[in-house]
């Protein structure tokens, strides 16, 4: 679509994209710019500058998200439309992550607003706090923390300095003995909007600039700790040996393997991390720690290979005199996409000319905890060689254009439009 066509302002999104970059610049198109971190709080603080420009009054809730609002004369107290992703990186990250959804959401409010159009609804846009989970292993913190979806020791949490997230949180502006106040009543979501980079190769393949995503495969995320004994890696027999990674090196090769097996389905597999006690190279390993990220849209097929990488760590620790213990950090089964919601994205596509491929989402966004409490829809803009989580991150700025204007419009068309029928989360 021309540029000349679009209701939304790109050289306007694009500086914000670039005035954004520069905050926890790594390289020249590198980000580290970690949740609660005084880094995320400048760019937090500048997206609310903005919120306001596009005419939204703004407040940051318990939980660390930035909340912007444009209210409804109409009906100011109707449960809300919607919008937001968030602004935290990966500390290797690209531009484009999340960014894009934030930015994207104020600019159509902005063009929403520039045109002198009224909602029938509240319509909010939201900057999720920690939805990566890097910096405390375990992600969609904000949204979460909004959809009353929190759970024990979340804020003992810490991260690689020992700062606690309840430390952190307070550092950044949240309240974190109030957190039950950033949860939002049964029913006062009316539904939830999303744009965000694909992350992956498939639209790129498809020549789509945009595509329309109908679901989010599950993650289950697992850490599992290995435990031998420390010896001299001079003197003690191999066959005597208790190596903690030599057990962890098994499973591994073994979970790649068993999830290799499964060609031609979604399902992906990953070990992240690998940390080692005592790290020295002539000490036999006594301690491993690994972290499991298993994805899929089939829950039973997920299940059987969970089932199979525990057998395969209890095997491990059997064949190298191992004791082990495995924590579930996440475990999500696939949410699909509202019916009605994507017919009016599909609506909104036709006319502008899009070709709107149709793909689930991999990778797990604030999306995934909403739809426990409302409808939800997702547009997808391409990603250059499916790159995501590398400061190699590339989205075109025609693409993104595509992506924020079909994000406006339908907007739009649900904030103007009597509110009807949706089926729920």
């Amino acid at each position: 679509m021309s540029a000349s066509d679009r209701a939304i302002n790109m050289d306007r999104v694009m500086k914000r994209i670039e005035r954004l970059a520069e905050i926890g610049k790594i390289s020249d198109t590198g980000v580290n710019r970690q949740a609660m971190t005084p880094l995320d709080r400048q760019a937090v603080e500048l997206a609310g500058e903005w919120m306001k420009e596009a005419g939204m009054s703004v407040r940051l809730d318990e939980a660390g998200n930035l909340i912007g609002r444009l209210n409804s004369a109409a009906a100011p107290d109707a449960p809300v439309l919607m919008l937001g992703s968030h602004l935290d990186t990966q500390p290797y990250a690209g531009r484009f992550d999340g960014i894009i959804g934030v930015l994207g959401a104020i600019e159509a409010v902005q063009a929403f607003t520039d045109r002198g159009f009224r909602p029938l609804q509240p319509i909010e846009v939201v900057a999720f706090t920690d939805e990566e989970g890097c910096r405390f292993n375990k992600g969609l913190f904000g949204s979460r923390a909004m959809t009353g979806r929190l759970e024990q020791g979340e804020l003992d949490r810490t991260d690689a300095d020992g700062i606690t997230r309840r430390e952190a949180l307070a550092g950044f502006g949240g309240d974190p003995n109030r957190l039950q106040e950033a949860e939002y009543a049964k029913g006062a979501i009316d539904c939830y909007l999303e744009l965000h980079i694909e992350q992956g190769p498939v639209l790129e393949s498809l020549g789509a600039s945009c595509g329309l995503v109908t679901g989010i495969s599950g993650p289950l995320w697992l850490t599992v700790d290995l435990y031998g004994f420390a010896g001299h890696a001079g003197s003690v027999p191999m066959a005597m040996r208790r190596d903690a990674l030599a057990g962890a090196a098994q499973v591994i090769t073994g979970f790649q393997a068993m999830v290799r097996a499964e060609a031609g389905t979604p399902v992906v597999g990953t070990v992240g991390t690998l940390q080692l006690f005592p790290g020295s190279r002539n000490i036999i390993p006594e301690r491993v720690q690994f972290t499991v990220d298993l994805r899929d849209l089939d829950m039973e097929r997920r299940d059987r290979l969970e089932e199979g990488l525990r057998k395969l760590v209890d095997d491990a620790a059997a064949d190298n005199k191992l004791s082990y213990f495995i924590r579930e950090d996440t475990n999500s089964p696939p949410r699909f996409c509202d019916e009605s919601l994507m017919n009016a994205i599909r609506g909104e596509a036709l006319s502008m000319g899009l070709k709107l491929p149709e793909l689930m989402s991999g990778p797990f966004h604030d999306a995934l905890a909403l739809s426990y409490v409302c409808p939800y829809a997702m547009i997808f803009v391409r990603s250059k060689d499916g790159i995501s989580h590398n400061p190699m991150e590339f989205s075109l700025e025609d693409d993104i254009g595509d992506g924020v204007e079909l994000l406006y419009r339908t907007m739009k068309s649900l904030a103007l439009a009597n509110k009807g029928e949706r089926s729920g989360g």
